[in-house]
């Protein structure tokens, strides 16, 4: 069995889909490389990489048009095969070496959206799959801090719509079932409460808050 690796910083933001996590995955980032610290950003799925084939599969429908067509684990997998090769090819050197690196997604992500399939008495069990799946079995590193990034489902459909310029057919499978998204949105609460996360609020007033005040809140949360 493969050792978990834990010499360098991992840090997670999450959310759900239209919450804002590569803007300030990608704000953080900046900061870091702004203080001369060694980092480097991680986005998933890694639509890049040959790796993310059954990915880009399973969002697009071609194993079913639902979300749940796809069972909690079977999926699951396709994610953590393109971790794994995203840590082996592009970042493992720097991680082991003491750098860090910001993601913008990661297991965490399978937590959420993975769980919202199963019966909740069946969360638990799962997530203690999963975590042993990623983090001892394929041995990719655990993060050491999530920032999951809350937003009103409402105000992040709103998002989308305008990510997509009011298109709604070029949503995935996830994005365009408006009960899985409501029982994703159920599950990143236990998620958050079970496992610990640090959670921001993004809304105030019932509007998203400004990138940068959020950003701010972030920072001060990694202590940086």
């Amino acid at each position: 069995m493969s050792e978990a690796v834990s010499r360098g910083r991992l840090i997670v933001i999450e959310g759900l889909d239209g919450s804002g996590k590569a803007t300030q995955a990608k704000l953080l980032y900046e900061a870091l490389r702004q203080k001369g610290a060694p980092v480097r950003a991680v986005s998933f799925p890694d639509y890049g990489s040959d790796s993310s084939a059954l990915v880009k599969m399973y969002l697009s429908g071609q194993f079913g048009t639902r979300p749940d067509d796809v069972n909690a684990y079977a999926a699951s997998s396709f994610y953590a095969v393109d971790r794994y090769a995203s840590y082996k090819k592009d970042w493992a050197q720097l991680y082991q070496s003491g750098g860090v690196i910001v993601a913008d997604r990661y297991t965490t992500s399978n937590a959420v959206h993975q769980c919202s399939k199963l019966p909740e008495d069946q969360w638990s069990g799962f997530l203690d799959w999963l975590f042993r799946f990623e983090y001892e079995l394929l041995g990719i590193p655990a993060p050491d801090r999530v920032i999951y990034l809350r937003v009103d489902r409402g105000i992040s459909q709103e998002l989308l719509m305008k990510r997509y310029g009011g298109d709604m057919s070029r949503e995935d499978i996830h994005e365009g079932d408006a009960g899985y998204l409501s029982r994703s949105e159920k599950a990143a609460a236990y998620c958050c409460e079970r496992l610990g996360w640090t959670v921001v609020d993004c809304v105030r007033d019932g509007a998203m808050r400004p990138a940068e005040d959020i950003h701010r809140e972030v920072m001060d949360l990694c202590g940086l």
